[in-house]
């Protein structure tokens, strides 16, 4: 599910404050590995 919603974040289909608390430190070194790090925000 992390890679599923790294992906949704990269395409604009969600944002790090919507993924569930489960999964976002797994979803943020998702996003580091693929560059994009600074999509890790809650803003």
């Amino acid at each position: 599910m992390d890679v599923v919603y790294a992906t949704l974040i990269i395409y604009g289909k969600r944002n790090f404050k919507q993924v569930p608390l489960c999964l976002k430190d797994r979803v943020k070194k998702c996003l580091e590995e693929l560059g994009m790090a600074e999509l890790a925000k809650e803003d």
